[in-house]
């Protein structure tokens, strides 16, 4: 069962629901977190963020929903269902997104997987948008670079899908393994069965070659860069790679959609670098002048989207 714990610095209590009003969160020392409207309960505290609104700007989490709402993160979907299944973890099993940003991908395995489904973010409009379209789930803001508000052995799976993390943190949340099974009871035999394999952490970040069209066309810079190595030695000292695959699609976009692809992946796209953008899909002229029946096409790039997407086990995790 996931528990939630009282952030305020020096308490980490366990929080309940209110015995007065069960849409706020107590701890025993009486620190309180009310839900919003929209069904999620923020508990960052001030010392944790670096701005008055931190994470994803609203121009960015509205281009990514569009992006979203025109099928463009689609294709990532099935992958991370076969990588999921893989584990052959439990029905219900707790699920962690850190970083989960609006909340799409969580949401599709939800959708997909019977699953006891958590979002983090630390950004409040992200989880904002993530709660009222995705209501079963629930929602946290919080910093994962940080310290995360929940009990220790809480999860079966961790997703970190193009986000920062804390692996110290990752790993303490994450079900230890069951090296020894006393079942006295079938609840104990059940829980025994649960983490009898521990926690994983399913981790995704670009590939080399990912939007190198874009990136060359726009930003000016096309060279392929490997994101996996790096983000694996972060995770060393406590996770162990397990298994790696490499996936990737082609997108077609049109206009719109490829600013909403700049504006929601480069939170520093300068003024010129838009301008290059609006210049590269500008639409075609007509076939020829004065030719009433041609018909102005919108122009397209086509753009290489790829994720590495790595499953890790905490080390000491029996094989």
């Amino acid at each position: 069962m996931v528990a939630l714990l009282c952030p305020v610095r020096g308490c980490g209590a366990p929080l309940s629901r209110d015995d007065r009003d069960d849409r706020a969160l107590v701890c025993p020392r009486g620190h309180r977190f009310d839900r919003a409207r929209s069904g999620y309960h923020n508990l960052l505290q001030p010392q944790e963020r670096r701005s008055r609104r931190p994470g994803d700007s609203a121009a960015a989490l509205a281009a990514r929903r569009r992006l979203f709402d025109r099928g463009h993160g689609d294709w990532l979907v099935p992958h991370l269902l076969a990588a999921f299944d893989a584990l052959r973890l439990p029905p219900g099993a707790a699920v962690l997104d850190v970083g989960c940003g609006e909340g799409f991908y969580l949401g599709a395995l939800a959708r997909e997987r019977r699953i006891d489904a958590h979002g983090l973010d630390i950004s409040a409009p992200a989880v904002d948008l993530a709660a009222r379209r995705y209501p079963h789930a629930t929602w946290i803001v919080g910093n994962a670079d940080r310290t995360l508000p929940y009990a220790a052995g809480s999860f079966d799976l961790a997703l970190a899908l193009t986000s920062r993390v804390n692996p110290g943190e990752l790993r303490r949340v994450l079900a230890p393994a069951a090296t020894t099974v006393h079942a006295a009871t079938t609840a104990h035999a059940a829980a025994a069965s649960r983490h009898a394999a521990g926690g994983f952490l399913l981790l995704a970040v670009p590939a080399a070659d990912d939007l190198v069209e874009l990136r060359t066309a726009v930003l000016g810079e096309g060279r392929l860069r490997d994101r996996l190595q790096p983000a694996l030695a972060s995770l060393a000292a406590r996770f162990e790679l397990v298994r790696h695959v490499t996936v990737r699609t082609r997108l077609r976009l049109d206009a719109d959609a490829a600013r909403d692809l700049l504006a929601a992946t480069y939170r520093g796209v300068r003024h010129r670098e838009r301008g290059r953008a609006d210049g590269l899909l500008e639409p075609a002229a007509p076939v020829a002048a004065g030719d009433m029946g041609a018909v102005t096409e919108t122009a397209h790039i086509d753009v290489t989207a790829s994720r590495d997407l790595a499953t890790l086990r905490p080390l000491g995790v029996p094989r």
